[in-house]
């Protein structure tokens, strides 16, 4: 088991933080940034096959770029563009991935692997489906939105081109400024039916390895708003003193840190075993949201409540850390879901 990053993955971070470094989360979403990430650094096909045109990494890498844009507030599609195209390499469809690695598409996924009420009916050699989601990452942004669906046969996989007939999204107010959603509604959607189904077993798996890329992002949340409060205790003076030379500030930083330290090794432990030991991967997703999931929230609750004053204002970024970090913590579920999940795979 390798908890440390190798030379190559310590290159692909520093590279996309110093990509990263110069933009701004209360800028909004910006094509032409999201179009030079996916192009220049070629992010976008960075997990899929490299016969599909991707490079073929591991989602140990994968891993390492979320963390950075988690730690940038990366505004925009990233993190529903990557997990759906972790969907798309557990059934694979050659249209899509090549378009997805190529940066000309941009696809959202629906909750997984069941987590939805839609159904389908076949006609004519298409599916037409029909339904709600109400709430959907970056519908407003993606181009096709992949969604498991009710079929006579089980659950299926379904690509649906947001911009065809029978679609209707609806943007909503979310709490995280950064990250749009929008709920969908599906009136006889033509779709188009992906792999073999039933695709039960390979809908799991997406969802283990979704665990764990949101828990990457999480990490990188985490490692922001600790950097940040760290570092305004070393300049911020009461009372004649910095503040970080406190006791109470010093214990509070201090347990800030352990959560940190161990959030870190639970998510690269979890990216190893998506990679390399698929056996520990269910109980390794668990307890990456189980644990870090909270952990996140608390550390950047924290952070917002040790800048003080200036923390509470709308023009620090404290209050995005913190609804990022409360947005992700219940994007796949609340932390209780995950926690009951790991205790039935330990047969406790």
């Amino acid at each position: 088991m390798k908890l440390v990053l190798g030379q190559d993955q310590q290159e692909l971070r520093a590279t996309v933080r110093s990509f990263l470094a110069g933009l701004s989360p209360r800028e909004g979403h910006r094509p032409e940034v999201y179009a030079r990430l996916n192009g220049e650094l070629g992010l976008s096909g960075l997990i899929i096959p490299e016969e599909y045109g991707g490079a073929g990494a591991g989602l140990t890498e994968l891993a390492v770029v979320l963390e950075e844009t988690g730690a940038a507030l990366l505004p925009g599609p990233f993190l529903a563009n990557a997990l759906a195209a972790i969907a798309l390499t557990q059934v694979p469809d050659k249209e899509l991935l090549t378009a997805v690695a190529e940066g000309r598409l941009t696809a959202t996924v629906a909750p997984l692997p069941g987590g939805s009420d839609l159904v389908t009916a076949s006609r004519d050699g298409e599916a037409l489906v029909d339904g709600r989601l109400a709430q959907v990452v970056n519908a407003g942004e993606a181009d096709v939105l992949l969604a498991p669906v009710t079929r006579h046969d089980g659950v299926a996989l379904v690509a649906i081109d947001l911009a065809g007939e029978g679609v209707t999204r609806t943007p909503l107010t979310t709490l995280d400024l950064t990250r749009s959603q929008a709920e969908v509604v599906l009136e006889g959607a033509r779709g188009r039916v992906l792999g073999s189904p039933p695709d039960g077993i390979a809908l799991e798996r997406a969802w283990n390895l979704f665990s764990v890329a949101l828990a990457a992002e999480q990490l990188g949340v985490m490692r922001a708003s600790l950097e940040a409060i760290v570092g305004y205790a070393k300049i911020r003076v009461a009372f004649g003193r910095y503040i970080g030379s406190y006791q109470g500030v010093k214990h509070k930083l201090a347990d800030m840190h352990c959560k940190l330290e161990q959030a870190e090794s639970i998510v690269r432990y979890a990216a190893w075993a998506a990679d390399e030991s698929p056996g520990e991967l269910p109980e390794a997703a668990a307890l990456a949201q189980a644990y870090v999931g909270r952990a996140c929230f608390e550390v950047a609750r924290d952070h917002l409540l040790l800048h003080g004053g200036i923390g509470f204002t709308w023009e620090h970024d404290a209050h995005l850390y913190y609804k990022r970090a409360k947005a992700d913590e219940v994007l796949l579920g609340p932390p209780r879901t995950h926690r009951e999940r790991l205790a039935d795979l330990l047969e406790l």
